[in-house]
């Protein structure tokens, strides 16, 4: 049998004040605070009493994750990416606008449910990023800002010659008073006097090829990390795009002179994304030089059910469990399927069902495609 405590209220009253108060203030922050210590105590503390600080006791940094201490259940298995560096007020309103409708739900313009396992999420304000990056000059970046639109973070920047800001994809260890550039509109006249007038490779590279520029793929070197990639000459990026994704430029059509410089002969370019597929994009694609922010995004966990919700996505429910009506799976008595091969509610075959890989008219943009069933071949022959 559970024996009452009993907590002192009169002697220790102001001791248990301060206790209850400190806890409080614990379950408020989740980050790191350091002790500001008076005038009185400065000179009374010693050099190694300064440099002490307090840890909030319900926080646990293990490595590039932040974990908590489990003070209550939906905490437990919380795990997060350490992104300190990221703004915490609000977004910049004139490149927002509110997301609101029948998409929110997952429901097209006639009122159907075309993406399931949609709606109810914490409302949103989308951002306009800006994916073509035609506007040259130097751009500083003002902060680093969380979206909830995408995985990866996204940087506020402001343009030095007219003070017009706007949004791109942030790389990875961007941070704010950085200044990136956009060569995708021609080279500055200055950085060609700088060369003796004559495009010099080398020189180009060791002068353009910096985390956050964009550039035309034609002007990056081979075997450098590139995001936000573009395919055609005048379009926006469309490849790496999300969360710590990044591609690599392997070859382009190029030939050596008799004084050892390298031209650019061909159109194209080709370059391996990360499922492993090498495609072919134009030589004046556009691509960013670095790796797309937020790369442990992918190891973070919720920790609970109620943080899916916010972020709009609804549970989903197992075909076995409904009933008759509602999916192929369904009814029965006990767990039952009826002995029938999977299929989606709406009865197409779900697990090695319809081809849908086209054999004649491929894809001519991919020269390599991406490794499927674990690199190996699907032997159909009896034997």
């Amino acid at each position: 049998m559970l024996q009452p405590q009993f907590r002192p209220l009169l002697a220790g009253t102001a001791s248990f004040a301060q206790t209850v108060l400190g806890r409080t203030i614990a379950r408020c922050y989740a980050t790191k605070a350091a002790t500001q210590s008076g005038s009185s105590s400065s000179t009374s503390n010693t050099g190694k009493d300064a440099k002490a600080k307090i840890v909030t006791p319900y926080v646990r940094d293990a490595g590039m994750m932040r974990t908590y201490k489990p003070h209550t259940p939906g905490i437990r298995h919380l795990k997060r990416p350490i992104n300190d560096h990221l703004w915490k007020g609000r977004p910049y309103l004139p490149l927002t606008f509110p997301k609101k409708g029948q998409s929110k739900g997952g429901r097209n313009h006639s009122g159907r449910i075309t993406v399931r396992h949609r709606g109810g999420g914490h409302k949103r304000r989308i951002r306009m990023v800006d994916f073509e990056r035609w506007v040259p000059g130097p751009h500083t970046v003002l902060r680093i800002e969380y979206d909830p639109g995408r995985s990866a973070h996204i940087a506020l920047v402001k343009e030095e010659a007219t003070g017009r800001k706007s949004y791109i994809v942030a790389a990875d260890g961007m941070r704010a008073g950085d200044v990136v550039q956009s060569y995708r509109s021609g080279l500055p006249q200055d950085l060609l006097d700088s060369m003796g007038g004559v495009v010099d490779p080398g020189i180009l590279a060791a002068r353009t090829c910096w985390r956050g520029n964009c550039l035309p793929v034609s002007m990056i070197p081979v075997g450098t990390q590139i995001y936000c990639v573009g395919s055609r000459p005048d379009g926006k990026a469309v490849f790496c795009r999300s969360a710590g994704t990044y591609a690599t430029i392997i070859s382009k059509e190029e030939e050596t002179r008799e004084d050892g410089t390298k031209v650019m002969t061909g159109k194209f370019v080709n370059v391996r994304l990360q499922s492993g597929e090498i495609r072919r994009v134009s030589k004046d694609a556009c691509a960013t030089v670095g790796i797309a922010s937020n790369i442990m995004h992918h190891y973070r966990q919720l920790g609970k059910a109620g943080r899916s919700r916010w972020l709009n996505i609804r549970p989903t429910v197992r075909g076995l469990a409904m009933n008759a009506n509602d999916h192929p799976h369904g009814g029965g008595r006990g767990k039952s399927k009826g002995n029938r091969h999977p299929v989606s509610p709406w009865g197409t075959p779900a697990k090695g069902g319809y081809k849908t890989r086209r054999k004649s008219n491929v894809n001519k943009w991919v020269v390599t495609p991406r490794v499927r069933n674990m690199g190996v071949r699907r032997n159909k022959k009896t034997t």
